[in-house]
């Protein structure tokens, strides 16, 4: 069957070339990416919590609508990872398979954030009207091409600024190719950095377009101006690299796409409950997303953010 269902978890299976990929109901989290050549590409934390408790740790979490901390009820890098969504529709034909899922804000139950304070959507969102409508589509066109794109529809009476990304989990082959520096991202030369693991003496300019992780690893890339799509390789160990593409829009309109690349290491990484201490060899986050600098979302428009993730053929 190309599309199951099995409690939460909805298992696409490419028709043409066997690919499949499964994704939790909780947070509409993809969990697998298993490509034509049965090489999994994704990163799931062995000790990842499945229960609807919290968000799941791996995979593709969506982050909607803060990125970070949001400074009120809403809980670390949103709502939409932490609520359930329902599958709205599904795609089948020889050469592509998927499933769209969404999730209305009426019916997210966990951490909405709607206390007065929060400069974040959904600011009073019960008293002014605003509200949203999330899409989710997930889809294998090939053997070797997984395509997320969300959609996030304004259905209030007022504008809201937002933040989104696919916090991205990907497998790194071999356990010790992050100490080698086999683990690497490029694409990312010439945007501004800030790394947040070095606060202010960590903002620049400019970087080189070798991102190697040695150590605990937290650094923004914003887009340059001219560079609104984010086409990125990512080296995970001793295999073929990954490619990555990723773009938005606002009203129809072209919005740039910053990029964070996220690795805990080994003390945040034994700090954390559900995740392993040595788990940190196993992956690196790639995140693509909207985080700044595009417009307001106005009531009755749609803001889209699409990745592709490109395995080896």
């Amino acid at each position: 069957m190309p599309i199951s269902t099995e409690g939460h978890i909805t298992t696409l299976t490419h028709p043409a070339s066997g690919a499949s990929c499964k994704i939790h109901a909780f947070g509409a989290t993809v969990l697998s990416f298993v490509s034509s050549d049965g090489r999994e590409n994704l990163f799931v934390s062995k000790q990842a919590i499945t229960d609807g408790s919290k968000a799941i740790r791996g995979g593709i979490p969506l982050v909607f609508p803060v990125f970070g901390p949001s400074g009120n009820s809403m809980p670390q890098h949103g709502f939409a990872r932490c609520n359930y969504w329902k599958v709205n529709n599904t795609i089948e034909s020889d050469h592509a398979v998927g499933v769209e899922f969404v999730l209305e804000l009426k019916d997210a139950s966990a951490g909405r954030g709607t206390d007065d304070t929060s400069p974040w959507f959904p600011h009073k969102c019960e008293l002014d009207g605003t509200d949203c409508r999330l899409v989710y589509d997930v889809r294998l066109e090939s053997g070797h091409e997984l395509i997320t794109t969300l959609k996030v529809f304004n259905t209030g009476k007022s504008s809201f600024n937002f933040q989104a990304l696919f916090h991205t989990y990907y497998k790194v082959d071999d356990g010790a190719a992050l100490d080698n520096a086999k683990t690497y991202v490029k694409g990312l030369g010439g945007y501004a950095i800030s790394d947040k693991v070095l606060g202010d003496s960590g903002k620049v300019q400019s970087y080189d377009d070798n991102v190697v992780v040695t150590g605990e690893t937290d650094k923004v890339f914003i887009h340059p101006d001219n560079h609104p799509v984010v086409h990125a390789s990512i080296g995970v160990g001793l295999t073929e690299p990954l490619r990555l593409e990723t773009a938005g829009q606002v009203d129809e309109q072209p919005s740039p796409i910053s990029c964070v690349v996220w690795n805990p290491h080994q003390a945040k990484a034994a700090a954390m409950g559900d995740f392993g201490d040595e788990e940190y060899k196993d992956m690196i986050c790639v995140e693509p997303g909207l985080i700044g600098h595009q417009p307001l979302l106005e009531p009755g428009k749609v803001a889209r953010l699409s990745q592709t993730i490109i395995a080896r053929k």
